[in-house]
């Protein structure tokens, strides 16, 4: 991931200062441990900054307003006791060259600071630290004890005390291009790694765009460089520190990931503040999304072995309760038999009741024929027995294993992320499994006042023009057939096949012909366990005939009145990798 360098901080800064100083803190939110929102109003608009020490994404950038959830972190609560209702009237640097700034807050523009909310973008040595107007550490996101570093300890009532000074020299305009070159070729080597030994402030994203500006090979050998070599790397040197001071610069998404000087651009934007918001909360999503779909996916499979295993075990179970008739014949054949019982037999062959073949009866030598027989009428009743218990334990098992199937089933549609919706959507099922006591939540912060339009299905066209909406999780699939639902519309369906709530938009007098028709089943075929078979069985009805039984999961639906139609999942994996779906909004 591309860390937030000197530069970009430097760009950040420029424009957080044009638009957003001075401004009145309104509103502090933790939305996780590594970020804070701060609700800065000015004149004429308001907005939320976010500020982040994550290890990977540190940053500070205007983005979109934060979840809806309940903020129970402590460093918030402080932040909001002391700041709230200052403003913001200064954003400046610790120290030249430092990617480390000092928001400062005071009642009103133009008073003395009161209090410094410090903001080091470093990497995995990133913080956010609160200090008073006599630089006195009131709070901080990461407090750092002496026993954890002897250099620069973080704790509350220390003074705040600045990063260690850099020691490699600073880049100045006032250099020449011959003292320059002889500093970055002072000992032979690849380009790109003598320029950031040789300077600070360097990070390598900005050194790779000004070397493929230069034209050059960052690999390659100073001792290699011809004198229009380092002319066009030199004026790229120039145009840099040229920007830093006149603060003119040019954001825009590059190949692998963005730059505010406009070197290796692919496509331009219109701030900073939106190319870093939307690079990193990407790649922070990304991750996240992985990470959770691993962990959904591992607990599933973790769960459903173990119920398959007991399915089993009752199973086989009830295989042996299917021979309990048969012991009871056995015991009525031996009692209306005793005559042919002799002592110490082990077997006994006689004649069936109804077809007169041979039945051959296990017998027991040591008891006489009454005792045998009396010993198989028990064995009828316990098997009796049996089945009446293992019955209704069997049932709950394979109704958990058809819940999680189906759970899995939306996993699977869940293959890499693309935007949002996706991370959103696979929240939504972490939150159903810890809900339905799958997964632990000590860790997991519910979210719930978590508006309930805060994930959408996907949406479709179908021939005809009508809406089609599928489900993407058990809540979304709830959603649809229980809520959304009118006596108009047509619910679809794989046939006892896990899969998503596939929904038929249609108005009053409306009628879907076979092309629409088909179209859906395709559709829901896809979206279903079965996205791998050339013909899937796809039932549709009205959803007034669709009920969810008592006490029954998220997802799980019963049906009648049902009509079937064969799916081609292969016909709609065609059509969407042509166009992707939308979103309702």
């Amino acid at each position: 991931m591309q860390p937030v360098d000197f530069t970009t901080l430097a760009a950040l800064c420029g424009e957080l200062r044009t638009t957003w100083l001075p401004a009145r803190l309104e509103q502090v939110y933790q939305r996780d441990r590594f970020t804070i929102c701060l609700a800065l109003r000015t004149l004429d608009k308001r907005s939320w900054l976010t500020v982040s020490w994550h290890p990977q994404a540190a940053r500070l950038s205007i983005s979109n307003p934060p979840p809806r959830a309940p903020d129970t972190f402590t460093f918030s609560q402080q932040l909001i006791h002391q700041l709230g209702g200052l403003a913001l009237v200064a954003i400046e640097p610790v120290s030249p060259w430092e990617r480390a700034i000092d928001l400062q807050f005071s009642r009103r523009p133009g008073d003395p600071a009161l209090w410094h909310l410090y903001v080091e973008i470093m990497g995995k040595y990133s913080n956010v630290i609160l200090a008073n107007r006599d630089n006195l550490i009131v709070t901080a996101a990461h407090q750092v004890s002496s026993n954890q570093s002897s250099v620069r300890p973080i704790q509350t009532g220390q003074p705040y005390e600045l990063p260690p000074a850099l020691t490699d020299p600073a880049p100045t305009l006032s250099e020449t291009q011959e003292t320059w070159r002889s500093r970055v070729s002072l000992i032979p080597g690849a380009l790109r790694r003598n320029l950031i030994k040789s300077y600070r402030g360097l990070s390598s994203a900005l050194l790779l765009s000004m070397l493929d500006a230069a034209k050059l090979d960052p690999d390659c050998l100073t001792e290699t460089l011809t004198e229009s070599d380092w002319q066009r790397l030199f004026s790229c040197w120039q145009t840099w520190l040229k920007t830093l001071e006149d603060g003119h610069f040019k954001p825009g998404w590059t190949a692998d990931g963005y730059t505010v000087m406009g070197w290796s651009m692919t496509q331009p934007t219109a701030t900073v503040e939106e190319v870093v918001d939307r690079y990193y909360t990407d790649r922070l999503n990304r991750q996240e999304f992985s990470q959770l779909r691993h962990q959904i996916r591992q607990k599933i499979d973790t769960l459903l072995s173990k119920l398959r295993v007991k399915a089993n075990t009752f199973s086989s179970r009830l295989d042996q309760s299917d021979r309990a008739d048969q012991s009871k014949q056995q015991a009525d054949l031996l009692m209306a038999n005793l005559h042919q019982w002799k002592p110490g037999m082990k077997t006994i062959d006689l004649a069936d009741f109804e077809t007169e073949q041979p039945v051959t009866i296990p017998l027991n030598p040591e008891k006489n024929a009454v005792q045998n027989a009396q010993a198989l009428y028990k064995r009828h009743q316990k098997l009796k027995r049996t089945r009446a218990a293992t019955e209704p334990l069997l049932n709950a098992v394979q109704d958990e294993i058809d819940y999680l199937e189906q759970v899995e089933a939306a996993i699977e549609q869940f293959n890499d992320y693309q935007i949002s919706e996706d991370l959103e959507a696979l929240e939504e099922i972490r939150e159903e499994l810890i809900q339905q006591n799958y997964m632990e939540g000590s860790d997991y912060r519910k979210e719930s006042s978590k508006d309930d339009a805060a994930s959408h299905p996907y949406q479709f066209k179908t021939p005809s023009g009508f809406e089609l909406l599928v489900g993407r999780n058990n809540r979304q699939n709830d959603r649809l057939t229980f809520r959304q639902a009118n006596d108009y519309d047509l619910w679809f369906h794989t046939q006892e096949i896990p899969g998503s709530h596939v929904l038929l938009r249609l108005e009053p007098g409306a009628v879907a012909d076979e092309a629409d028709l088909q179209f859906v089943a395709d559709i829901a075929a896809y979206y279903s366990r079965a996205r791998q078979s050339e013909q899937v069985p796809v039932i549709y009805t009205e959803p007034r005939h669709v009920y969810k039984p008592k006490g029954a999961k998220p997802g799980i639906a019963i049906y009648k009145q049902e009509r079937v139609i064969w799916g081609q999942p292969q016909c709609a994996s065609r059509y969407i990798a042509q166009s992707a779906p939308d979103f309702v909004k």
